[in-house]
């Protein structure tokens, strides 16, 4: 099937069936299958256009919603902390999508960056987590500290815009390691706030003007196969998490991530040389 957004011919069941297996695991391990979609798109796919940042965020729009269904019927969602959240990220979002359609819509700068951010996000999985110990504790919106967790926000926004994802994967160790906040008030709401940056994000992509030639557009019928593959994913490894060693998974997963950062900086580095 050929996908004009993109600019790509896919065999139909591949954008989901890869989506599946990168959220099955990744929904284990709490980050979002959007981290890894966007590699898969660029090294399997060849997807090169800028609207690949767009696309992904598509892919959230399709994926989160079951997750923040799930959250909601435990009572897990902590609605104004997702809600200022929500409201924090957006100017960044504005931000990132400036730096994506100027600076970053150069692939080689691109994969830098994707390099980068994948680095951050391998050394977070490799690291010791304290936090689990406190899953089921009562949830705290610590709304005393609303000016820091809204300037964090719209920092985090800044990557998420550029890159295509909702950010809750950066915002949730940030509010329980740099603001104190529960993980049981964490989840959720940055579930939500996921939700409404991608809707924002999604906005953004599709209706602000850019410069000529420069497709910026979400290529929305491979985003929503990416999105159903992922819905299906999430939900059978929020599932199966129960039954499964975290710590192995999460190892493995940053060698996984760890080895797409190094292999996208060489390349940027190899091209810079050149």
């Amino acid at each position: 099937m050929y996908f004009p957004g993109s600019g790509v011919t896919v065999p139909v069941l591949l954008p989901p069936a890869a989506a599946f297996v990168v959220s099955f695991f990744t929904s284990m391990v709490g980050i979002s299958g959007a981290f890894l979609l966007l590699p898969f798109q660029i090294s399997v796919l060849g997807v090169t256009a800028p609207s690949i940042s767009a696309t992904n965020l598509v892919f959230n729009l399709a994926s989160t919603p079951g997750g923040l269904w799930r959250f909601a019927r435990e009572r897990r969602v902590d609605w104004r902390l997702g809600l200022l959240l929500g409201i924090g990220t957006t100017p960044g979002l504005l931000a990132g999508w400036w730096l994506r359609s100027t600076w970053l819509s150069d692939a080689r700068n691109f994969q830098l960056f994707v390099g980068l951010v994948l680095a951050a996000l391998a050394f977070r999985l490799s690291i010791e987590r304290a936090d689990a110990a406190e899953s089921e504790s009562p949830m705290s919106t610590e709304t005393g500290r609303n000016p820091g967790i809204l300037a964090a926000a719209t920092a985090i926004g800044v990557v998420g815009g550029a890159y295509g994802i909702g950010g809750a994967s950066i915002m949730a160790p940030v509010l329980v390691g740099v603001f104190g906040l529960r993980v049981r008030a964490v989840a959720g709401a940055s579930l939500m706030a996921t939700l409404i940056t991608s809707i924002a994000g999604v906005a953004m992509y599709s209706l602000l003007p850019t410069s000529p030639g420069v497709n910026m557009h979400p290529d929305w019928p491979l985003g929503l196969l990416f999105g159903l593959g992922g819905l299906a994913g999430s939900y059978l490894g929020a599932r199966t998490q129960r039954f499964v060693t975290q710590r192995p998974l999460e190892l493995g997963l940053a060698s996984v991530i760890a080895s797409l950062s190094v292999t996208y900086i060489a390349q940027f580095i190899l091209a810079v040389v050149r």
